[in-house]
C-alpha cells in the first residue's frame, strides 16, 4: 500500500549525469508537484543497507538528488506540519531509468533570401567520460497553432568534448509568411547501462516570428526571388488586419489560396516553367490596393566545354569555352564567370555577355611563367559549375592576322613580299605560308620560315613565275616548332609579271589543195603558259634547200595561211612573236609519201574520247599524226591533229568539240625523215547513242502464210553510233491509236528477229496465218540502244489451198456418203420396193372378169350379176406379188370360204352366195397354201362394194353430196384364206389367177353378219342404202370379164352412182386390176 502511494505521489526516478563518471551520477526524485514557498519542508531519510547509517535531507522541493546505490535504497519521506505523513518505498538500480539532459539551443538564425534556417546546439559531450552515440530528434513547427511541419533525426557522435553542431533546413513556404518554431531534444545510446533509456526533454523552443506579427507587416513574399525550371513555389501574402484580400494570381492564372493567419494567406504554384527576361508576376490584390513580387525562373550554369586557351602576341592568354544551355537569366541575375590561375594564385572576372555566342575571358601573360593552371568557375543565384585547364602557351600560340602585305622587285619570274605581325615572338620560330593564285594555274602555297621578333616586317622572295601572269598573293603564319593554330589569311595583294618570249614554237600541219598548187598550212594557238605574253603575229617562211621562197606575217587571230607551191616541196618553218620577242621556229616538210592499201577501222567510243588503236610501224621515225576535222554544219571544216611519239600504238583523243552521237574521221599518218604517210583511216565516236531514227520499210510480198519486208539504210547523221543489227518484231494485231508498242505492250505472241547481218535489207516473215492481221515493227541498235521503232500493219492474204481444201474434204464425205447409201440401196432394192413402193396391179391386164364360155351355161340358178340401181363407194386396185399366197398381216378365215364348193363349180346355189357389205376398215387375208397332194390352183373372191348415196327414186338432180374424204385413199389388200378350196384341176386360168392373186376385199370379215336384216343380202333388210356384193367365185380356172363387157358394166355403174366412181373404176379397168364391187340389190 505504501509503495501504490508512494507512486501516486511520486513522479518517477531518474538518473541525470551529473558527474564526469558514470558511477557517481545521482538519483534524483520528484514528487508530482512541483516545490512552492509556502510548501511544508520535508524529511528525507536514504537507508543504503542495514550496516550504513541512514542519510537525512530536509529539503522544500519536491526533488532530490541522491547518489546511485550499488544495489537497491529504502527512501523515507516525512512531511512536517498538521498533516504530517510519512511515506516509505524502495528503488533499485534496474529500476532507474537514464534520461539525457535537456539540449539547449544556442542559435535559431533565418535566412529569407531563401527560406532557410540555421540551427546550432551543443552537444555536452564533455559529461561522458567516452565516446557514446546520440540521436537528436529536430522538430519544425508553423503557425500559432504550432503545426508540426516535419521532424528529422539528425546523428552524431559525443566525444568527451562539447562540440557545437548545426542544421539547416529550408522551408518550401517563405518565413515571412508566418512563424516558424523548432525544438530539439536527445536520445544517448549508453550501453554501459543496465537500467531502461529514454528521450531526453524537448528543449524549448526557439521562434523565428512570420511578417504576419510584426505591426505594419504586409506584403508578397518571397520577393523578387530566383529559382530553378520545374521548382514548386508558394508565395504569401500578408497585410493588415482590417484588410481583405482579393485574389492572388501567378503570371495571368489564379490561385486558390491557403489561410496561414489572420493576416497572411498563400498559394502554392507547381513546377514553374522559364520566365522571360523581365521575371512573373506575383499580384495579391486587396480592397484598397496591390501587393506584388517578380519570380526570375531560370537554369543552374552548365559545367563549360571545350574550355581552351592560347596566346596570338604573347601578352595576353585568351581562353574561350562553349557554356551549354543559356541560363534564361538576365541583367544582374546572369550567370558569371572567373578564371582563377592556380600557380600564381590570380583571379579575374571575366565579363561575358549572355546573348554573346563568343565565350572569351583574358588572363595576362606572367613574367617568366609558361605552364599556367587554369580553373574557369561559373554561377548564377541558382547554381555553380567549373571546369579546369592545364596549358603551356608556347605551344599555344595562335599569331595575328598579317598586316600591311605589299610586293617589291617585280620582274617576270620573280617578286618579293613584305608582311607586318603585332606581338612579341622573341621565343619562338614563325612559320609563313604564302598562297599563289593565277588565271592559268593552280592554287600553289610557299612555306617560309623565320626567327620570331618583337613586332616586325617579315620577308620573302618568290621565284620561278611565269611571264605576263596576274597574281594573287596572301599571306598566314603559325608556330614553326609546335604548331598550333595557323593565323587568319591577311588581305589578298595582286602583282602582274612582265612579259618574256614565247617558250616554244607552235604545233603546225599542212595539207595539200585539192588541186595541188597550193599548201596550206595550220598552227595551233600556244597555251599561256607558252606565250609568256600576248602573241601579236606568226611568221611563215618556205625554205627549198636553204633558199627561202616565200615569207608571210599572219597577225592573229588567224592560224592559218595558203603558200603556193606549184608541183615542188619545201620546209614549211613557223615563229610566234610577242612584244618581248619570238618564240623557237616549229619546221615541216611539205612531202606525202604514197599509200597503198589504205584501210578503213572503227574505233571505240570511250565517254570522253575516242580511242584509236595501231599497229607499231618501225620505219616511222619521227612519230605519228592523227588528223581530224571538226564539222558543225554550214561552217568550214576546223582541222585538228595531234602528234604522238613513235612506240606509241593508241591514243585516246579529246576535243572538247566532240558531241555524243556524232561521227568522226580521222587519218592517221606516219612521220619519216622524207615526209608524211598516211597509213589507215579511223572513224568513231566519242560516244554512241541509239539511233535517231529507225529504218524505213516497207511489205514486198505478202501471202498467206508470209511477209516479205524490205528496208532501207539510215543515214549516216541518224546512225549516232555504229549499227550493230536490226530488231525485226512482230504479233497479231488490229490497227489502234492508243495501242502500246509492241515492245511495250507485253503480248506473249510477241516475236523478235535479231538480224545482225547489215548488209542484208530484207526479211522473209514466215508460219504466219491467213488472212490475219499483224503489227510489225523495225528497230535500229547501236552501242548505245534502240532507235524508236517504226510499225506497219499488215493483213496476210486468204489461203486458198486451206480453202480448196475446206470445201472438198464435206465434198467427198458427201460423195462418199452417197456412193455407201447407193450401194446399200442397190443391195436392198426389193426390200426398199416392197416396204415403200409396192406395185399396183393395172385393171387392164385383170383377167379377173374374163368368163369362159363353157362355164356355167347349164346353170339357169347361177346368177353372175344382177344389175340393180348403185351407187358406187369405193374402188380398191391391188396387185398380186407372188404365186403362193403369204400371210402379211392377219390370217382370217372368210365365210365364203368355209362354204363347200362343188367340184364343178357350177351348181351352187343363191344361198350359198355371200354378200358382204363394205367397212372401212381393212383386214385382209392370206389364201392358206393347199395341201401337197392337191392341185397348186388358186381362186379369188372379187368384190366391188358400192353404196347407193341417194334413194333409188331420187333424181339425179337431188343427189346428196358426196364426202370425198370417206372415199378416198387406198388401202392395202390382205389376201383372204381359202384353204378349205378344194380344187381338182389345173388349167391355164389358173396360172392367171395366180398372177393376179393378192387383192383383198376392203372389208372386215369378222364384222359380216348374213342374217341381219340391214345386210345386203338380208330380205328383210328395208335400207335402201345397202349394198349387195356380187360374189364371183372360182374354181379350178380363173374367169375374166371381157373387156367390152367391162366397159357396159361401168355405164351402169356411171347411171347409177356419182361420176367420181366412174372415173377410179376406169383406173382399175385401165391398169388391170381385179375388181372387188358391191352392187345395191332390188
Amino acid at each position: 500500500m505504501k509503495e501504490s502511494r508512494l507512486c501516486s505521489e511520486w513522479d518517477r526516478a531518474k538518473m541525470l549525469p551529473k558527474s564526469n563518471e558514470l558511477q557517481k551520477k545521482i538519483i534524483m526524485v520528484s514528487t508530482i508537484g512541483g516545490a512552492s514557498e509556502d510548501s511544508e519542508a520535508q524529511r528525507v531519510n536514504v537507508t543504503y543497507s542495514d550496516l550504513t547509517p541512514q542519510v537525512c535531507f530536509k529539503i522544500k522541493e519536491r526533488r532530490v538528488e541522491i547518489p546511485i546505490p550499488e544495489s537497491s535504497i529504502r527512501v523515507t519521506i516525512k512531511s512536517s506540519g498538521t498533516a504530517f505523513a510519512t511515506q516509505e518505498f524502495a528503488i533499485h538500480q534496474k529500476d532507474i531509468s537514464f534520461v539525457p539532459v535537456t539540449p539547449h539551443i544556442l542559435s535559431l538564425i533565418p535566412d529569407f533570401a531563401t527560406s532557410t534556417l540555421n540551427l546550432k546546439w551543443s552537444d555536452n559531450g564533455s559529461v561522458f567520460p567516452y565516446g557514446l552515440h546520440a540521436l537528436w530528434q529536430i522538430q519544425i513547427l508553423r503557425k500559432e497553432a504550432m503545426e508540426v511541419v516535419t521532424q528529422v533525426t539528425y546523428y552524431s557522435k559525443l566525444t568527451h568534448e562539447d562540440v557545437i553542431l548545426s542544421w539547416n533546413w529550408t522551408s518550401d513556404m517563405p518565413l515571412e509568411c508566418t512563424s516558424h518554431y523548432v525544438k530539439i531534444r536527445c536520445y544517448i545510446n549508453a550501453t554501459q547501462y543496465v537500467g531502461p533509456k529514454d528521450w531526453s526533454d524537448w528543449s524549448p523552443a526557439e521562434v523565428i516570428p512570420g511578417k504576419d506579427t510584426e505591426p505594419g507587416g504586409s506584403g508578397v513574399f518571397p520577393l523578387d526571388p530566383v529559382v530553378a525550371v520545374g521548382s514548386d513555389l508558394t508565395f504569401c501574402c500578408v497585410h493588415e488586419e482590417d484588410q481583405r484580400i482579393t485574389n492572388m494570381t501567378y503570371g495571368s492564372k489564379s490561385y486558390t489560396m491557403m489561410k496561414l493567419s489572420s493576416r497572411s494567406h498563400a498559394i502554392r504554384v507547381l513546377n514553374a516553367s522559364v520566365s522571360n527576361s523581365s521575371g512573373t508576376n506575383v499580384v495579391c490584390r486587396l480592397e484598397n490596393g496591390l501587393e506584388g513580387s517578380v519570380v526570375f525562373v531560370g537554369y543552374a550554369p552548365d559545367i563549360p566545354q571545350n574550355l581552351s586557351c592560347e596566346t596570338s602576341n604573347f601578352l595576353i592568354i585568351k581562353c574561350t569555352w562553349k557554356p551549354g544551355r543559356p541560363s534564361g537569366l538576365y541583367g544582374e541575375r546572369r550567370t558569371k564567370y572567373s578564371l582563377f590561375e592556380r600557380t600564381s594564385g590570380k583571379n579575374v572576372s571575366c565579363e561575358v555577355s549572355e546573348v554573346n555566342k563568343d565565350h572569351v575571358c583574358g588572363f595576362p601573360v606572367l613574367p617568366d611563367q609558361k605552364t599556367y593552371d587554369f580553373v574557369l568557375g561559373v554561377s548564377n543565384p541558382i547554381g555553380q559549375a567549373q571546369s579546369s585547364l592545364l596549358v603551356d602557351i608556347t605551344q599555344r600560340v595562335h599569331p595575328k592576322t598579317p598586316e600591311k602585305l605589299t610586293v617589291t622587285g617585280n620582274n617576270s619570274t620573280s617578286i618579293q613580299l613584305r608582311w607586318f605581325i603585332n606581338g612579341s615572338f622573341a621565343e619562338v620560330r614563325l612559320l609563313c605560308q604564302i598562297e599563289i593564285n593565277s588565271s592559268h594555274s593552280e592554287r600553289k602555297l610557299h612555306n617560309v620560315s623565320t626567327p620570331g621578333r618583337k613586332s616586325s616586317t617579315y620577308t620573302a622572295q618568290l621565284n620561278a613565275l611565269h611571264p605576263d601572269t596576274k597574281y594573287q598573293f596572301r599571306v598566314r603564319c603559325s608556330a614553326a616548332d609546335h604548331f598550333w593554330r595557323w593565323s587568319d589569311w591577311s588581305r589578298g595583294v595582286e602583282q602582274t609579271t612582265s612579259e618574256a618570249p614565247p617558250a616554244r614554237g607552235p604545233d603546225i600541219w599542212r595539207e595539200r589543195s585539192p588541186s595541188g598548187e597550193s599548201l596550206i598550212v595550220f598552227w595551233k594557238p600556244l597555251s599561256l603558259s607558252e606565250t609568256n605574253g600576248k602573241i601579236v603575229s606568226h611568221e611563215v617562211s618556205c625554205h627549198l634547200l636553204e633558199t627561202l621562197l616565200e615569207h608571210k606575217v599572219v597577225f592573229e587571230p588567224s592560224n592559218r595561211t595558203e603558200i603556193k607551191l606549184g608541183k615542188s616541196d619545201c620546209v614549211i618553218s613557223v615563229v610566234a612573236r610577242n612584244q618581248a620577242g619570238s618564240s623557237p621556229p616549229s619546221r615541216i616538210t611539205s612531202v606525202e609519201l604514197p599509200s597503198d592499201n589504205v584501210t578503213t577501222d572503227q574505233a571505240v567510243a570511250m565517254g570522253n574520247g575516242i580511242n584509236i588503236s595501231w599497229d607499231s610501224y618501225p620505219n616511222m621515225t619521227c612519230g605519228y599524226v592523227v588528223k581530224w576535222c571538226h564539222s558543225s554544219g554550214s561552217e568550214p571544216c576546223i582541222v585538228d591533229w595531234q602528234k604522238f611519239p613513235s612506240n606509241t600504238t593508241n591514243a585516246v583523243i579529246k576535243s572538247a568539240l566532240f558531241k555524243p552521237g556524232v561521227r568522226y574521221n580521222f587519218s592517221l599518218y606516219g612521220c619519216k625523215s622524207m615526209g608524211y604517210q598516211l597509213l589507215k583511216n579511223v572513224t568513231g565516236y566519242m560516244k554512241e547513242l541509239p539511233p535517231k531514227t529507225a529504218p524505213n520499210f516497207i511489205v514486198e510480198e505478202t501471202s498467206s502464210d508470209s511477209i516479205l519486208v524490205k528496208w532501207e539504210d539510215i543515214p549516216v547523221d541518224e546512225c549516232r553510233g555504229f549499227l550493230k543489227g536490226y530488231l525485226l518484231s512482230f504479233a497479231k494485231g488490229e490497227k489502234d491509236a492508243l495501242k502500246p508498242r509492241l515492245s511495250e505492250s507485253g503480248n506473249p505472241e510477241l516475236k523478235v528477229n535479231n538480224i545482225t547481218d547489215l548488209t542484208k535489207k530484207s526479211m522473209k516473215i514466215l508460219d504466219l496465218q491467213g488472212k490475219t492481221s499483224y503489227q510489225l515493227e523495225l528497230q535500229a541498235y547501236t552501242a548505245g540502244g534502240l532507235s524508236p521503232p517504226n510499225s506497219l500493219y499488215v493483213v496476210t492474204k486468204e489461203d486458198s489451198v486451206g480453202l480448196i481444201i475446206a470445201i472438198l474434204i464435206p465434198v467427198a464425205v458427201v460423195v462418199l456418203l452417197g456412193v455407201l447409201a447407193s450401194i446399200f440401196c442397190y443391195r436392198k432394192r426389193e426390200w426398199i420396193k416392197e416396204t415403200f413402193y409396192p406395185e399396183i396391179p393395172n385393171p387392164e391386164n385383170s383377167k379377173a372378169l374374163q368368163f369362159q364360155r363353157n362355164i356355167c351355161e347349164g346353170n339357169k340358178t347361177l346368177k353372175t350379176l344382177e344389175m340393180n340401181p348403185c351407187t358406187p363407194n369405193s374402188v380398191e386396185v391391188v396387185e398380186t406379188q407372188s404365186t403362193a399366197p403369204k400371210m402379211e398381216d392377219t390370217e382370217m378365215m372368210s365365210p365364203a370360204a368355209e362354204t363347200t364348193v362343188p367340184e364343178d363349180g357350177c351348181d351352187s346355189e343363191m344361198e350359198n352366195h355371200v354378200v358382204v357389205s363394205y367397212c372401212p376398215p381393212i383386214i385382209e387375208e392370206e389364201i392358206s397354201n393347199p395341201p401337197m397332194d392337191e392341185p397348186g390352183g388358186s381362186s379369188q373372191v372379187v368384190y366391188i362394194d358400192i353404196q347407193s348415196m341417194y334413194q333409188p327414186q331420187i333424181k339425179p338432180e337431188e343427189e346428196p353430196a358426196i364426202d370425198l374424204a370417206t372415199t378416198a385413199g387406198y388401202k392395202p389388200q390382205m389376201q383372204l384364206s381359202i384353204s378349205a378350196l378344194k380344187i381338182e384341176g389345173h388349167s391355164p386360168v389358173e396360172e392367171e389367177l395366180d398372177k393376179t392373186a393378192g387383192y383383198r376385199p376392203q372389208t372386215n370379215t369378222n364384222a359380216w353378219n348374213m342374217g341381219t336384216p340391214d345386210s345386203p343380202g338380208s330380205v328383210e333388210s328395208n335400207n335402201e342404202n345397202a349394198s349387195f356384193g356380187v360374189h364371183v367365185q372360182l374354181i379350178h380356172d380363173s374367169f375374166y370379164f371381157p373387156q367390152k363387157m367391162m366397159k357396159t358394166l361401168l355405164n351402169l355403174l356411171i347411171q347409177g352412182g356419182p361420176s367420181h366412181t366412174f372415173f377410179r373404176t376406169k383406173q382399175m379397168i385401165n391398169s388391170g386390176s381385179s375388181l372387188h364391187m358391191n352392187l345395191p340389190s332390188e
